[in-house]
């Protein structure tokens, strides 16, 4: 199981937000999300939103560090990329 994160510089609700996301499927994300503690509320179309001070945790946990470029060629990649205003269900 190999998922990736990009470093905490997106801003938003007054602090700076990661993008975890994995590069075979939705399940293997919400099951590592889901060990890390992180509410299935905080998953956005296809990736997780970690806040900052959760962002060592996940690295701790497995998840590989990239950047944000690479999370967005990893999930065109996979087939997992869900553009905004184009969801489809929150799974």
């Amino acid at each position: 199981m190999t998922l990736y994160i990009d470093p905490p510089t997106w801003p938003g609700h007054g602090r700076m937000w990661s993008h975890l996301v994995s590069d075979l499927s939705y399940d293997e994300l919400h099951l590592f999300a889901e060990g890390l503690g992180m509410p299935r509320r905080a998953f956005d179309s296809d990736h997780y939103d970690v806040p900052s001070h959760r962002y060592a945790d996940a690295v701790a946990a497995g998840a590989v560090q990239v950047s944000s470029r690479e999370v967005v060629r990893l999930l065109h990649s996979a087939g997992l990329r869900r553009r905004k205003g184009r969801q489809a269900r929150r799974t």
